[in-house]
């Protein structure tokens, strides 16, 4: 059995693009995550026969670029709605290509938020497919380099790994980001975060949309990892790669700013992508409890295990309720309220990562077993509490906020 929907404000197009997204997570999302999963080389992924590239193409079928450019639905309460749905649907699918979903559409989000005619032509025109990447992780700096309000962010002694020099007209990237960055060893464009001015730290950053076939551009072999194994990652090196300085959007002056309005922007969509896993979890729990016999009775006949499903139920509508207020409130309104957003992230991660848990201890041995799916579920939440910032850190930029 699904959830019921409860949000009574959805109208007839929100509730049609929700169910026609269900259908490609569960007809296209879900086969693809599961033979993606097993693969036991990480390169065999992105290989170019490939399933994940009909997961790209199926999934620019859908024709949600109409509808984000839709003028009579751009910035609109609806249109948030639906960019919450869809994402709570694609993390129902499978969350890791959720994710590559998502980050694959950065550098053309850049463009027009800039604004710049020749940048949107460039990256963010109508049919491109270009498939972007969020650089910003770097080897030696994981979750601080999104610590923009903590102290240590303009310490001098902390020196980056990936370094930009304006030279002329243009910009020469000099160093390495790490083997996180999502679509890494995919992506044909980089959103890439890096230092301008070493002298303070993590401080003077800037934002740069760098084509990743120039010369001087590498990258490592895909991460081999525990979960998520669907979203490829891995590392991107810059041996004296020059852009003209147009491409670069963000410059010193509003690098802090601009962290602050991507990571809350992030976390957002992480809050409605793991409610999507917890309702899968839920749902594989409540189906397999009817099924499996013990005692001589279905198990979801036992009080232990209707307790478990109910609490499992709780936490997931609880998550989905904060995840769907805060993804449209922080779309629609200014100022952005960022502690929101890393409540949304912290929360819902933390609870799809709980009923993942849960779900394998209903499955019981089975539950260990790659037969069923739930084992995938807790390997794939469990990557969620340190991605886009680990939850320790992200509490505290929050928290710093509040106070």
């Amino acid at each position: 059995m699904g959830l019921a929907e409860i949000d009574v404000d959805l109208g007839e197009e929100e509730r049609s693009i929700q169910s026609a997204v269900h259908k490609f997570a569960a007809e296209v999302m879900r086969p693809a995550g599961r033979h993606l999963d097993r693969l036991a080389n990480p390169g065999d992924v992105i290989a170019r026969n490939s399933v994940l590239w009909d997961v790209f193409e199926k999934y620019r079928g859908l024709g949600l670029e109409a509808v984000n450019a839709d003028p009579a639905l751009v910035g609109t309460t609806k249109l948030a709605r639906i960019h919450a749905l869809v994402q709570e649907e694609l993390g129902w699918g499978d969350a890791g290509l959720a994710i590559s979903l998502a980050v694959a559409g950065f550098p053309g989000m850049f463009a027009r938020l800039v604004g710049r005619p020749e940048l949107i032509e460039r990256f963010a025109a109508p049919g491109n497919r270009e498939i972007g990447c969020w650089a910003i992780t770097e080897p030696n700096h994981g979750s601080d380099v999104l610590g923009f309000n903590q102290s240590f962010f303009a310490d001098a002694k902390i020196h980056a790994d990936c370094i930009a020099t304006k030279d002329g007209d243009d910009y020469i990237i000099r160093g390495q980001k790490a083997a996180w960055v999502s679509n890494g060893s995919m992506a044909t464009v980089a959103t890439l975060f890096c230092t301008l001015d070493p002298s303070h730290g993590l401080r003077d950053g800037g934002v740069a949309l760098v084509p990743l076939d120039l010369p001087g551009v590498s990258r490592g072999a895909p991460l081999d990892k525990l979960g998520q194994r669907a979203l490829n990652q891995g590392e991107i090196f810059f041996d004296d790669v020059r852009i003209p300085s147009n491409y670069m959007i963000v410059g010193a002056e509003a690098y802090q700013m601009v962290v602050e309005m991507v990571l809350t922007m992030a976390n957002a969509h992480m809050g409605v992508t793991f409610v999507g896993l917890a309702r899968a979890a839920l749902e594989h729990s409540l189906a397999y409890a009817q099924e499996r016999i013990q005692g001589g009775q279905p198990i979801a006949r036992h009080q232990a295990v209707k307790m478990k499903l109910f609490r499992m139920f709780q936490q997931t509508e609880a998550a989905r309720s904060l995840a769907r207020r805060v993804f449209v409130y922080n779309a629609t309104q200014q100022p952005q309220l960022l502690e929101y957003s890393i409540a949304s992230k912290t929360f819902c991660t933390q609870a799809a990562f709980d009923v993942a848990h849960t779900a394998v201890q209903v499955f019981g041995g089975n539950g260990l077993s790659r037969e069923y799916p739930v084992e995938k579920l807790l390997r794939d939440a469990r990557a969620s509490l340190i991605e886009d910032g680990c939850n320790d850190m992200l509490s505290l930029v929050a928290a710093d906020k509040l106070c």
